[in-house]
């Protein structure tokens, strides 16, 4: 089972498996080809993370987070105010849009990792499916469509991005067939020539070249030396069944099982999906976590994260008890980031019992907004999750990883895989996949219903209700004291995997995304099956 945010890209890892490759090798094929046909959400020049459960049951992660290069410093940027809501923001926007914003990459290496580490197949043959998709082209979807013209003053600034996004001066049309013949040349140097063209090698030096002429602090030396970073999965549970998520700088799986452990106290299966009740427990919940976050969660190379803490059932009960059912409280959350909704994820099982949940990102929609001529690709605008204030916990310093809601997760029951998922959506995201995980565990929902349904999203400040819950229902959370925004969407396309008592496996996308679930049935004949008898073969 493939479920990924764009049918193409689920249908890259179908192929792979199809071709006797593993879940590694489809994931790795879904994730380039995904490089294609979503520009706006991810690309080689991104940063993401793999939970990976192997067919042995051994877990890893691989970190392929992005770093600050090694010219940045604290005071690198200029904030514009030292208050909300404009903390993050410095001037000229320089860690957002153009080549001030890049980060040095991880995507590409994580992929290629993972690849050679637990796959089958070839890296020529994983990347094919993408190589064909940028050369001959795809139509272009109306949500593609729609991102380009969010983002089309921005993209106007970059001729090169312009021309390809922006034809005729306007946002490239549903329908249109989009070619990418410089990704498409990309993709074949690194197939050829392995990760190693960019991290040290041709490509690496045409793109640094061009950044730093533009003011990126991102030189040759920062590609050549970027690692990946082997983690430990998170491990908690909930009503009994084990929940694996990602470890920090990927800060989800740590505080969706502590949210999940507040939340155990309380009967939300007696209160009901999508009562004032539940989704007042819900906010109560999210809110402490957030103020959790803010306060502890970054780079552990650069910051003491107390994860054994934040995920203990004992720091749970104690939060618990601030939480009270009829009235919202207040509870410190300042949001230190602007991490964005746009990402994409990948959710892959196949028959062997290897799973891959993986999220990546070039950050905020197409990334630094800027397209490296000659190369195909965007890049990120990483740069603009640092706190350009100094002396804080997420301030820039060299080498430091971005801090980030990713949050891939895992479920076993009875030792056994029950679901995997995940979905793009920045500060809302790790609230989403935990909303998810209670609809399956607590309300019973089946896997289409889970990822599909109503979410409600808050950090300590305005409470954000997608449309899909009653305006009754929405009213009576406001009259418990809690702000309520109305939204058409909270998070993104999330993409899940179900593995059913009969054997079979089950997969879910939703529509705040091209999502699409792809499986593999049936198999090889058996062995001496044929239509009629030979006639040539002796009387046999």
């Amino acid at each position: 089972m493939v479920v990924a945010n764009h049918p193409l890209a689920s249908a890259a890892g179908a192929e792979m498996l199809a071709l006797g490759g593993n879940a590694i090798d489809a994931t790795v094929a879904t994730l380039f080809t995904l490089g294609v046909v979503e520009p706006m959400m991810v690309g080689i020049f991104g940063g993401g993370t793999a939970l990976i459960r192997l067919a042995d049951g051994r877990e890893t992660i691989i970190d392929g987070l992005s770093t600050a290069p090694a010219a940045a410093r604290p005071d690198s940027y200029r904030p514009v105010s030292d208050a909300w809501p404009d903390y993050m923001e410095v001037e000229g926007r320089a860690n957002a849009v153009g080549a001030s914003a890049v980060a040095v990459p991880g995507t590409l290496k994580g992929w290629c990792e993972a690849l050679e580490r637990h796959g089958r197949l070839d890296l020529a043959t994983v990347i094919d499916p993408a190589i064909r998709h940028a050369e001959r082209g795809f139509r272009v979807s109306q949500y593609l469509h729609e991102c380009v013209q969010s983002t089309a003053a921005d993209l106007a600034r970059d001729p090169a991005i312009a021309a390809l996004l922006l034809p005729g001066g306007s946002a490239i049309a549903p329908g249109a067939l989009l070619r990418q013949p410089e990704m498409a040349e990309t993709l074949r140097a690194i197939a050829k020539e392995g990760p190693g063209v960019l991290y040290g090698g041709a490509i690496g030096a045409i793109a640094a070249e061009y950044l730093e002429r533009h003011g990126s602090m991102l030189g040759k030396a920062d590609l050549a030396e970027y690692q990946t970073v082997d983690r430990v999965p998170v491990r908690g549970s909930y009503r009994g069944v084990e929940i694996v998520g990602a470890a920090p700088p990927a800060s989800g799986g740590v505080h969706v099982v502590q949210i999940l452990n507040l939340l155990e106290g309380f009967d939300m299966k007696g209160l009901g999906y999508g009562t004032p009740e539940t989704m007042h427990l819900l906010l109560e919940a999210m809110k402490i976590a957030a103020a959790d976050r803010v306060a502890a969660t970054a780079d552990p190379a650069f910051v003491d994260v107390p994860v054994a803490k934040l995920i203990s059932k004992d720091y749970a009960a104690l939060r618990r008890q601030e939480i009270t059912t009829t009235a919202a409280g207040r509870f410190a959350a300042r949001v230190l980031q602007n991490e964005s909704p746009n990402t994409t994820h990948v959710t892959v099982a196949d028959a062997e019992g290897n799973i891959v949940c993986s999220t990546q990102t070039i950050n905020s929609l197409f990334g630094a907004r800027i397209l490296i001529p000659g190369t195909g690709i965007i890049p990120n605008n990483y740069m603009y999750l640092f706190d350009p204030h100094p002396g804080n916990a997420l301030s820039l310093q060299p080498g430091k990883r971005i801090t980030s809601t990713q949050c891939p997760l895992i479920a076993y029951r009875d030792g056994k895989p029950d679901f995997a998922l995940g979905l793009p959506g920045g500060m809302r995201l790790y609230h989403s996949a935990m909303q998810a995980v209670v609809n399956l565990i607590d309300h019973g929902m089946t896997l289409q219903e889970a990822v599909e349904a109503p979410r409600i999203w808050t950090q300590g400040q305005a409470v954000e209700i997608e449309l899909g819950v009653p305006e009754a229902q929405r009213d009576a959370v406001a009259a418990l004291g809690h702000e309520v925004v109305p939204v058409r969407h909270v998070a993104g396309g999330m993409c899940a995997v179900r593995w059913r008592a009969d054997g079979l496996l089950e997969g879910a996308a939703c529509w705040r995304a091209d999502g699409v679930p792809i499986g593999i049935a049936g198999g090889p004949a058996r062995a001496g099956t044929r239509f009629f008898p030979d006639p040539h073969a002796g009387g046999r």
